[in-house]
């Protein structure tokens, strides 16, 4: 990877960490905040689940006009809009106020990966797409909960919830500053030397060229994408890995918690080291993605990536061990293989999603999609695990239905993504040609 073209690589694997930190804060910080407004398991889980209402109800829209708004606004104003809404949620005075402020972050956070999708398109060659989506959207999904779970416990523990959420916030804004001032695309970013300038633009599409077609026409419509076989595929398995990401993401510390009998400190700790250590496994197999489909000739845009996504979903089973392993360290082993599974699916279906689409005008779309199912199904993760938890007084339940849908996510892949989205005026262009 180019020197400088690596610097866009450090700001989104930077903007996707802060958008981990201030969803995972929240679960580290669940103790005290439960105590002191009296909230029940099943309101827990409406405070869990409500950034992904704001987050559901924006990403689609967004996604539509990621290519009129511009990645550059797109990132930013949304980060900062995220983390202003982070630093209200330490003046919330009560269940209602809470919930407000989340929606809001979520709403904010919905600009991320649509504007992370259409970047590394833009920026990164087709062959380093696999690991820049790992580490970007992987890693700092990883090391989003892990700096989360710590800096949280830390903070809680000698300033309190209140403050711990509004530094937290605040440190969004220096991404900010640092982002609007320097990035831009690589047609017009003037830091941007004229050698690389060129390999950028001539290796988007790989060692295959992308068609007149394919390159000059524009966005395909909502309504066209609703009807490929493939999108509606890359959909309902992100739904499926999401129903596990945000399990883990909001109930994981409660679980910790309630099994191992711990601290709030000792929590963040514990949280941390899953997801530290699945950063590591997840860019080894994103990198195997790219090493072993750079060998077959067009095996990435006929979707070869999906095996991979398959094989990380099998890996995410081992959940249902969970409830009855009784050391810490088996546990965390456990929790480790699960996060590595999850979050490693999902970022390679993200970059699967990018791959199949022939035209790149189409990609943040399509991320838009894919993330809108995955945070829908996110929704509905920490409200059944509150009910099952308060039902039941135990995981088991909830851990038994996020295998089942791993099982029909790695299904679906396998079926539904087996061919390339042409893009809707090219299919228009060539069916004129032909007539």
């Amino acid at each position: 990877m180019g020197c400088r073209r690596a610097w866009i690589a450090v700001f989104l694997f930077s903007m996707i960490l802060i958008n981990f930190v201030d969803r995972m804060n929240l679960s580290v910080a669940a103790r005290p905040i439960a105590s002191e407004f009296g909230l029940s398991p099943v309101q827990m889980g409406y405070l869990f689940s409500c950034f992904q209402w704001g987050y559901v109800i924006c990403v689609l829209p967004i996604g539509v006009l990621a290519d009129r708004i511009g990645t550059k606004r797109l990132a930013g104003w949304g980060l900062a809009l995220w983390s202003a809404a982070t630093m209200v949620t330490g003046a919330s005075v009560g269940f209602g106020s809470m919930l407000t402020a989340r929606v809001v972050m979520g709403a904010g956070e919905a600009t991320s990966y649509p504007a992370l999708g259409r970047i590394t398109r833009d920026w990164f060659p087709q062959r380093e797409r696999g690991v820049v989506t790992m580490l970007c959207s992987g890693g700092g999904s990883f090391l989003g909960p892990a700096v989360g779970a710590l800096a949280t416990g830390v903070l809680v523990t000698l300033f309190g919830w209140r403050v711990g959420f509004v530094l937290l916030g605040a440190a969004g804004f220096v991404w900010f500053a640092a982002w609007m001032l320097w990035f831009d695309q690589p047609e017009r970013a003037r830091w941007l030397s004229a050698a690389e300038r060129d390999r950028i633009l001539a290796e988007r599409n790989g060692t295959e060229l992308a068609s007149p077609e394919e390159s000059t026409a524009r966005p395909s419509s909502f309504r066209y994408m609703l009807t490929q076989r493939t999108v509606w595929g890359l959909l309902i398995t992100q739904c499926c890995i999401g129903y596990t990401l945000f399990l883990f993401l909001t109930w994981m510390p409660s679980f910790l918690q309630s099994t191992q009998q711990i601290s709030i400190m000792t929590t963040g700790i514990f949280t941390a080291i899953p997801y530290v250590c699945a950063l590591g496994l997840s860019v080894l197999v994103a990198r195997g993605s790219d090493w072993v489909l750079a060998r077959k000739p067009g095996a990435v845009r006929a979707g070869g990536r999906r095996n991979f996504v398959v094989a990380m979903m099998m890996v995410a089973l081992v959940v249902v061990s969970a409830p009855f392993i009784s050391t810490t360290w088996q546990l965390l082993v456990v929790l480790t293989l699960v996060v590595t599974g999850a979050t490693g699916a999902a970022s390679l279906n993200l970059t699967l999603n990018t791959d199949l689409m022939h035209n790149p005008r189409d990609v943040g779309m399509t991320w838009s999609i894919a993330v809108f199912g995955g945070n829908g199904f996110g929704i509905l993760s920490p409200i059944i695990t509150g009910y099952i938890v308060a039902a039941t007084g135990g995981f088991t339940g909830a851990f038994i239905v996020a295998a089942c849908l791993l099982v029909f996510g790695a299904t679906v892949s396998l079926v539904m993504t087996r061919h390339p989205v042409e893009g809707e005026h090219a299919v228009a262009g060539l069916a004129a040609q032909s007539a």
